[in-house]
């Protein structure tokens, strides 16, 4: 068993990734402003920058898992987003490194996103061979950081994984994906039949075990991954499988993309259309092939628990 770090403990992705380290019977110590309601060793820092000292927090530790970050939103307040995004996510991680480094940690696990390899994919599912083209501040931070981590791997001899996942899922979704899910339960029609893209996305689940392997799988040292459920759906596919989860009507009818990016321009919603129509597709063979993992849920299976978890949640509220 290993002694692991981990930051982000508390986020949507991290707390599934704590409880399932700890299930697996690794020691973890958390690293970020508050703690998890985990019983797990704690160590405060007061965020992730260029100036954290992270002293003490990975002594004896095999390993870290670089979970937090200053995540992609929608409408950007900062005067520079670019620079606020190296502050963490670039800045920031360079430094728990070197630190990580200096402490004697054997390997370093780092969570970047698919947007690093583009937007949207064409003729062909994005892989790990792709040249890399972030297309915007956030996704030009996390490939900036795979870059550094990369060079401090060859400068200290630790170990760097890169993980870029998709679209994550599961119980306590927020953003996008959460709104889908309110549209759904309340059976509305969804002008989105005519849409015949392919999205891959992934269960928190999956995500949480892809990690645990990349952390304990010798063959992982210095590779990037691209993972994912393993599948791949259109739009109203996608809709048709929440509406099964949740036993309600799928009210998805036909309306000509030509009309929906027309009224999406004139709404100034082009970006939300886009998200919707365009295909964002992964091979993940890499990680299945190199490493032997394979997703431990169906996205069935993870959709289910995350309409599910919808479902009470709303319930609950209206009590």
């Amino acid at each position: 068993m290993m002694r692991i770090a981990l930051t982000g403990a508390t986020g949507f992705v991290g707390r599934r990734l704590l409880a399932c380290l700890q299930q697996a019977g690794h020691s973890v110590v958390e690293i970020g402003r508050i703690a998890s309601a985990a019983d797990a060793v704690f160590f405060q820092v007061d965020g992730i920058s260029a100036d954290t000292d992270f002293s003490g927090s990975m002594d004896g530790c095999d390993a870290v898992i670089h979970l937090a970050a200053r995540v992609h939103v929608m409408h950007d307040s900062a005067t520079d987003p670019l620079a606020a995004f190296q502050a963490v996510n670039l800045d920031g991680t360079v430094n728990l490194a070197r630190q990580a480094a200096r402490a004697g940690v054997r390997r370093f696990v780092y969570v970047s996103s698919i947007k690093v390899n583009g937007e949207y994919t064409g003729s062909k599912p994005f892989s790990e061979a792709d040249k890399p083209q972030p297309q915007d501040p956030y996704a030009v931070s996390k490939w900036q950081a795979e870059q550094a981590l990369h060079e401090i791997g060859r400068e200290t001899g630790m170990e760097i994984v890169i993980v870029r996942p998709p679209l994550v899922y599961g119980p306590g979704v927020k953003a996008n994906f959460y709104s889908l899910l309110k549209l759904v339960s309340k059976a509305l029609p969804l002008p989105l039949g005519s849409i015949h893209n392919r999205r891959s996305m992934i269960y928190v689940g999956n995500l949480a075990d892809a990690l645990i392997t990349c952390v304990t799988h010798p063959a992982a040292a210095g590779q990037t991954y691209l993972v994912s459920d393993g599948e791949a759906v259109s739009t109203p596919q996608l809709v048709k499988e929440i509406a099964v989860a949740m036993q309600r009507p799928d009210r998805v009818f036909c309306l000509p993309l030509s009309i929906m990016r027309f009224v999406a321009r004139m709404t100034g919603r082009s970006s939300t259309v886009d998200r919707l129509t365009q295909s964002l597709e992964i091979d993940s063979s890499k990680i299945r092939e190199e490493l032997g993992w394979r997703p431990p849920y169906s996205m069935q299976q993870g959709l289910q628990v995350t309409a599910d978890w919808f479902l009470q949640s709303n319930n609950r509220a209206a009590e």
